[in-house]
């Protein structure tokens, strides 16, 4: 039976053993021995054989067989333990994992495939496409990320090779892990030859945080309602600025002062305005200052009724971070911050909750973080106000704790002393008692 490109033959079961090349299985008649094979007295006697998981067979002679029968053993043991580089490591290239990979990614966020499928073309696979799987070793990975640093790295055709920042390296370096990774999982490489090589440190980019009366400022030089709106929405409900302008009139409950952040847009690549849901993919409702309620429901009120309606729209729909920055950052110079940028109104809104007296949950609900962790990791130095007041309440406590306890009055004692009248007595008792 003839086998096609859609029609392949079984792959061969994993099997081990050794087998005496010098005989044939076949015995003698008369003296009851093994055969010689064609073989005999050729080369080692003793061949180790076995069957990996691709059903690819491997072959080794030996001159003894206990030899043969170890090689046998460490190799079946390493295809159990996923210590066997298999045959495929060596025909395999990294450009064909990362392909699969990234197609694996399909229900990603756009925006996410959009980054990674950039990282691949831009820096992982000018250096990596060809390289066979077998071929990518911890040295070579360090070395990699070091050229992408100095600027000497591989780069697309036509493209002007640059040293990379310390987020692109570690960016990069993370896209390749990954795809190394998986073929780690599909058993074609050991271990990942990425792991624990040493990045860049990233530097931290300075926060910027607005009092209240820069919030004013900024928002009184914005050109309209809406636009103020906005900005108060940006810095008292630190929605991220595709949250924002995701927000529709159903989303906004003025009655009970809240915004019902549900879903986000983003602009990808070739595709323009992608709506999906939040960065954390979980709804939240954000608490909105009675302030913002009446500015909220002016701007409200010039909009159409439809539940559908955008609270920010733009021009031809999705108002775009361009679009809206035109007018933003000129009002940002007039109120004193240039430079200023949307998302610092979300750093904003953090600092003045929590400046507020608002615990870290509160603040990590607010913001739609995972965690209460990543809350603190990011503004935790903004709750020293906080910890000054903890410390203050505890000593407060230990003195109230340690102090002696006031002496109690013997009425007995003291009436022994004194001849007083049994009126005298009485109200005696009444004054030590009221004290």
């Amino acid at each position: 039976m003839t086998t096609t490109d859609e029609q392949q033959p079984p792959k061969r079961g994993r099997r081990g053993g050794v087998e005496d090349r010098w005989h044939t299985r076949a015995k003698d008649p008369v003296t009851g021995r093994r055969k010689r094979s064609t073989k005999y007295g050729k080369g080692n006697r003793w061949q180790g054989r076995f069957v990996d998981a691709d059903g690819h067979e491997h072959m080794k002679t030996f001159a003894l067989k206990d030899a043969a029968q170890q090689w046998v053993d460490q190799n079946t043991a390493d295809l159990v333990t996923g210590k066997f580089v298999r045959k495929a490591a060596g025909e395999r290239t990294v450009g064909e994992i990362a392909e699969q990979w990234i197609a694996a990614k399909a229900a990603r966020k756009p925006k996410t495939v959009a980054g990674y499928r950039s990282l691949l073309d831009t820096c992982v696979l000018p250096t990596w496409r060809d390289t066979p799987l077998a071929g990518v070793d911890f040295a070579g990975v360090r070395s990699w990320v070091l050229a992408m640093q100095a600027g000497e790295h591989a780069v697309p055709e036509g493209a002007r090779r640059r040293a990379l920042s310390a987020s692109r390296v570690i960016q990069a370096h993370q896209v390749l892990r990954q795809v190394l990774g998986d073929a780690v999982r599909l058993q074609l490489l050991p271990a990942n030859p990425a792991d624990g090589v040493e990045l860049p440190r990233k530097a931290e980019a300075p926060k910027r945080f607005l009092d209240h009366g820069q919030v004013e400022a900024l928002a009184d030089a914005m050109p309209s309602v809406a636009d103020r709106a906005m900005v108060y929405v940006l810095a008292y409900g630190g929605l991220r600025y595709g949250e924002a302008v995701a927000l529709r009139r159903v989303d906004v409950n003025l009655d009970d002062g809240r915004l019902d952040v549900a879903r986000s847009v983003t602009w990808v690549r070739e595709q323009g305005a992608v709506e999906g849901t939040t960065k954390g993919h979980e709804a939240r409702s954000v608490p909105v200052p009675a302030f913002l309620v009446e500015m909220l429901r002016e701007h409200l009120g010039t909009l159409p009724k439809a539940t559908g309606t955008l609270v920010f729209g733009g021009r031809d729909g999705w108002m775009t971070p361009g679009e809206f920055r035109w007018r933003f950052d000129p009002a940002a110079t007039a109120a004193g911050v240039g430079g200023l940028t949307p998302h610092e109104l979300r750093h904003t809104a953090a600092s003045l909750a929590i400046r507020s007296g608002a615990n870290v949950k509160v603040v990590q609900r607010m913001l739609g973080h995972k965690s209460a962790t990543l809350t603190l990791d990011r503004y935790g130095h903004l709750f020293n106000d906080e910890l000054d007041a903890l410390a203050t309440a505890l000593n407060d406590a230990r003195t109230a704790a340690l102090k002696p306890a006031e002496s109690t009055a013997d009425i007995a004692q003291i009436v022994s002393m004194l001849d007083l009248s049994p009126t005298q007595i009485s109200t005696l008792s009444d004054l030590l008692a009221g004290s």
